[in-house]
Order: structure tokens, then sequence, then C-alpha cells
């Protein structure tokens, strides 16, 4: 099964590709994670990728599909999830392109659809430990004692990239860059849409129905 996983900021797509790697076995395959191991091993795709982030430049799309391709061809027969990728119209198309040429392709598309104002709400509200980095939620989530870690007496933080400003950042370079994505796939491949709003458990019930439902077709 190859899978896409899709979804805005704060829209539990972490969590749910962990969930979906775990339960079918399949490999979770994260573009900065991918990024990040191509420059630790020095390979050529890595040191090309640095020399772009040492000029101060985002590594081009060609370049972390080549990444991504790469990493699609060493991954098991089981399949893969694809998690957060392709972030735009033209990295889907040069995906596809990539995938064709290796005989692959992309089996369905899961899009986590989830309202601004409730990830406004999750984002913004989470605090979390700068020792230990247990994660709470002000309304959802709170720790015994208010403002302080249970499980060491830490002050909790609020992280930089769950202040206001940066949530809205990037739910706006969500909507401008990514949210088209899902229309490009929509045209041409199974693309199966998860209520995100609700709890993590209610929405991996529907994923895992969807795709056990698909497994047995």
């Amino acid at each position: 099964m190859r899978i896409i996983l899709l979804g805005a900021p704060g829209a539990g797509k972490g969590t749910h590709c962990k969930r979906i790697v775990e339960k079918c076995g399949l490999e979770h395959l994260s573009s900065g994670d991918i990024l990040r191991k191509e420059r630790a091993e020095g390979t050529e795709l890595g040191k090309e990728a640095q020399s772009y982030m040492d000029s101060g430049q985002l590594v081009p799309d060609e370049l972390i599909v080549k990444m991504m391709a790469k990493a699609i061809r060493n991954a098991p027969e089981t399949g893969w999830v694809l998690d957060g990728f392709p972030r735009t119209v033209n990295q889907a198309q040069e995906l596809d392109k990539a995938l064709s040429s290796d005989g692959q392709s992309v089996d369905l598309i899961l899009n986590l659809k989830i309202d601004d104002s409730v990830v406004m709400d999750r984002m913004t509200g989470r605090r979390s430990c700068p020792k230990c980095g247990a994660v709470y939620h002000i309304k959802n989530l709170k720790p015994r004692v208010e403002g302080e870690c249970d499980k060491d007496g830490t002050e909790l933080v609020q992280r930089p990239d769950d202040e206001p400003e940066v949530v809205k950042k990037r739910l706006d370079t969500y909507h401008e860059q990514t949210e088209p994505v899902v229309g490009f796939y929509k045209n041409g491949k199974k693309v199966y849409e998860f209520d995100a709003s609700k709890s993590a458990d209610e929405v991996s019930a529907k994923i895992f129905e969807t795709l056990d439902a698909l497994a047995k077709a």
C-alpha cells in the first residue's frame, strides 16, 4: 500500500502517520527526515542540498523529489506513507513522473480536513516542558499544577512555532501552496477525506475502516 497523508499544520498528520505505519507495517517517509539523513551521510544529493542551504536558498523541488524517489525505491515491498509531502503542486507533478519512471504509483491519498480556528486553538494552547519534552494543552490536557510539568515540576513554555502569529503564517502558507495539492490529486487518484477536528481515536478509527475496506476490495 502506497499512501500520501496530507493536511494542514495541527491536523494530526504525525499522530496518524505513526499509527498507520505501526498497524500496516509500512515505511514512514518524511521529506525533512530524509533530507537530514542525506546530508548526514554526505551523499551526492545531500551535498547538493547542503550547498543551497549554506547559501540561504531553499532546496529546489527537483532535488527534494529525487531524494524522496530514492527513499521510495529503498522502501520495503509492504509499502510506504509519505508524511506531509508533496507540499506543492509542482512537487506532486514531479513525484508522479519519478514514480512512473520507476514503475510505481500512489495508491491513495488521505486528507485530514480541519478548520483554521480549530488548528489555532490546538497549537496556540500547547505548552511543553523544556526539560523532558512533555506536551500539555491549556484546555484539553492540563497539568496537575497549572504551568508546571507533572514529571519534574519545570515551568512550562510555549514553543515559538506555537505562537499565534507563527501558526497563522503556517496556515496561510498551507492554503496557498499545499491545499491545491489535494485538488491536483482529485483529478486522477483516490482521495479520502477525514474530519480531523474530532479526537485522534475517532479519526484513526475512520482511517482504518477505510484502509480495511480497500484491502478487502
